[in-house]
């Protein structure tokens, strides 16, 4: 039996988010061949040893109203990452014990666990993770940084204009992107934390009225903030899973019943949105969604998993690549897991293949060299 080290919580303001995720795997994961470690990292970034929680109902594919998540996270035994020898925990005499972990599966969204941080760690540490590695944690966080590659492969985005902090104490600085917007693309258009996630931060600006406060918001979560093109579009997102050659699972769609696809209604109104799997879209619309799904998946050099989000306007039909998720929403009835339910896979089979796929990789790359001692 291996050891699976559930990472959840986090310094991020999607820590909520990370509670429900980590909740439903604990419930679905085959504990017949893994014995899940919860791992809570607190608020303040602290990691701490949860020790026996109670095990999680698994979440029914069709339920509806809130979602269940763990408890808070309980300041208990302190984890600690050692660079070449995985992972200890303080023990109850004040000394440390090394923990067997056989793999890591971070449920971490956001900021310090979506974002090559704490995939940093467990490489440092040389402990097997599920989940995209370090380079393409961190491009696709970066929702500027992922835009620029995929306009490097010629791959459709949305236009949007990156604003970073020290620019908006500049004399005339507002002036001057009022005008860049009305010149590019006008009103109204989105407001967005450049690396952060779940839509936290975001704002429907419609006017130049409401655009310093917009921007102050974002610069809350992020030292650079996008401006980007509102574009009325439908959003349909699609799952890929694997590692150098990924699998691709038919597309899905995002009927939001708020102005836009907020936090809210992803996590807090039951009702916040319509799911529909597969998406009402043509035979042909689905095979370029699943085409650039690969695509925009292999630019950004990921691995594991992630959900692939695009727009297709309603006036043109034209679509377009929004963002990538390389740690979706992860309770069975998030999108990236109905996606390849629909497909064949259940939630226990996912959790599985995902972490089949991070020994995969850890293997693949055991045997490179790391010093250079002559031809």
């Amino acid at each position: 039996m291996k050891t699976i080290a559930i990472l959840y919580g986090g310094k991020s303001g999607e820590h909520e988010v990370s509670l429900i995720s980590a909740a439903s795997i604990l419930g679905a994961i085959d504990r017949s061949k893994y014995l899940p470690i919860p791992i809570g990292i607190h608020r303040d970034g602290t990691w701490y040893l949860q020790g026996d929680l109670p095990t999680p109902a698994p979440e029914q594919p069709d339920a509806a109203g809130p979602m269940r998540g763990l408890p808070p996270v309980v300041r208990a035994r302190r984890v600690f990452v050692a660079p070449g020898d995985g992972l200890y925990a303080e023990t109850a005499q004040g000394g440390m014990e090394k923990l067997r972990c056989d793999a890591a599966f971070p449920v971490l969204h956001g900021t310090f666990g979506e974002d090559g941080t704490v995939q940093g760690l467990l490489e440092c540490a040389g402990v097997p993770y599920v989940g995209a590695p370090v380079l393409g944690s961190a491009a696709g966080m970066d929702k500027h940084v992922a835009k620029e590659l995929w306009m490097r492969e010629n791959l459709p985005v949305v236009d949007a204009i990156a604003v970073r902090a020290e620019e908006m104490g500049r004399p005339g600085f507002l002036s001057s992107l009022e005008r860049k917007i009305e010149a590019r693309f006008g009103w109204p258009c989105f407001i967005k934390p450049a690396g952060s996630g779940s839509s936290v931060g975001t704002s429907k600006v419609k006017d130049m009225g409401a655009l310093r406060a917009a921007l102050e918001k974002a610069f809350l979560y992020d030292t650079k903030v996008l401006v980007e093109e509102f574009i009325p579009a439908r959003e349909i997102e699609c799952a890929v899973l694997g590692n150098e050659n990924p699998k691709v699972f038919s597309p899905g769609e995002i009927v939001p019943t708020h102005e836009f696809y907020d936090y809210d209604a992803k996590y807090r109104d039951p009702e916040g949105a319509l799911l529909k799997i597969p998406a009402e879209i043509t035979a042909e619309q689905e095979a370029e969604v699943m085409d650039l799904a690969a695509k925009a998946f292999k630019t950004l050099e990921l691995c594991g998993m992630a959900r692939v989000d695009f727009f297709i306007d309603k006036r043109t039909g034209k679509l377009y690549l929004n963002e990538v998720n390389t740690i979706p929403g992860f309770t069975a009835i998030s999108m990236y897991p109905r996606m390849c339910r629909a497909g064949g896979l259940s939630y226990p089979g996912l959790i599985d293949a995902l972490l089949e796929l991070a020994f995969r990789r850890h293997e693949s790359r055991a045997g490179l060299k790391y010093s250079f001692d002559g031809e």
